[in-house]
């Protein structure tokens, strides 16, 4: 008797540690962002698999192009699932929606960030930030405005020449007027912030042609809200990457990028955010997975979504 009581208890234990287990998420998009939605779960960060056979969890709804490219989700302080996203290739909007468990969604909305620049081209690649200390999400993207920031070599890509824009929330319902978050004196796109004790670590991507970078770099605040500096050398190889999203497993930083230029993901990995190991062949991604963000749910999470 003892022996059977002892086998359930065990058993009832270990459905207990699966349950409050983390796992890891990755939201992101496919092809030109059309259907919406993808995820994929990992429990080591570097295996992953696609959730319900790689179908579509949420299609897009708003802005002339109907996309949802570039999701960034994170977990509020509301519990809830808040996601902004590229919603189209030339509007002046980003998406936003909510969820309390990345299945049921609340109605799209398009926020248009950038509406009062006559100028604007573009707003995206969107993310949201939140800061512990003062209970705000900060919402940032990049924008073209057109003569803003003069650059010979913007004339390279349609006169494109990013910056990066911020809005800040603490409800989602009332918004800060945009602000220019960070302007490193060259054309910069993707960025993502990541808190990290009392300072805010930003990963982005260095656009420019002439001199080819197109790589990732570094930079660092000590609040939020900037202004961010100490941009790093390139922490990327001989390759083209964009859309750097991060993940943090002990005292690893792992940095999961899109290698966009030779169609597959690639990774790396370092202990102080100077030194860095390329672990490329280490990762196994769902194919034609495009760049998002990750973040951690629990195994009870997991389920529900599939």
């Amino acid at each position: 008797m003892k022996r059977i009581f002892l086998a359930l208890f065990l058993l009832f234990n270990m459905a207990v540690y699966a349950q409050q287990k983390d796992v890891y998420l990755f939201a992101y998009f496919k092809n030109n962002g059309e259907d919406g939605l993808h995820l994929a779960s990992s429990t080591d960060g570097l295996h992953w698999s696609a959730l319900r056979n790689d179908s579509s969890f949420l299609h897009p709804t708003v802005a002339s192009d109907k996309l949802m490219r570039d999701p960034c989700v994170i977990r509020g302080a509301d519990g809830l699932f808040h996601m902004v996203w590229t919603d189209s290739w030339k509007d002046k909007s980003i998406g936003y929606a909510s969820s309390p468990d990345m299945v049921h969604w609340s109605e799209q909305q398009q926020l248009n960030v950038m509406s009062h620049e006559e100028g604007a081209r573009n707003s995206w690649a969107p993310e949201i930030t939140y800061d512990a200390g003062t209970k705000t999400y900060m919402i940032y993207w990049a924008t073209t405005i057109t003569g803003r920031f003069p650059n010979p070599d913007s004339v390279a890509e349609k006169g494109l020449n990013h910056r990066i824009y911020y809005i800040t929330t603490k409800d989602f319902k009332t918004y800060t007027p945009t602000k220019l978050l960070f302007d490193p004196g060259f054309n910069c796109i993707d960025a993502t912030i990541i808190p990290d004790g009392k300072r805010f670590v930003m990963f982005f991507k260095d656009e420019r042609l002439n001199p080819v970078q197109k790589n990732l770099k570094i930079a660092y605040a000590s609040k939020l809200t900037g202004p961010y500096t100490n941009v790093s050398e390139p922490i990327t190889g001989n390759y083209w990457a964009e859309g750097p999203t991060t993940l943090r497993i002990g005292n690893k930083w792992l940095v999961y990028f899109d290698r966009y230029r030779d169609h597959h993901y690639g990774a790396i990995t370092s202990t102080d955010l100077k030194t860095w190991t390329d672990v490329t062949d280490q990762i196994n991604m769902p194919k034609g997975i495009r760049h998002g963000t990750i973040m951690k749910i629990t195994q009870a999470e997991l389920e529900k979504m599939k």
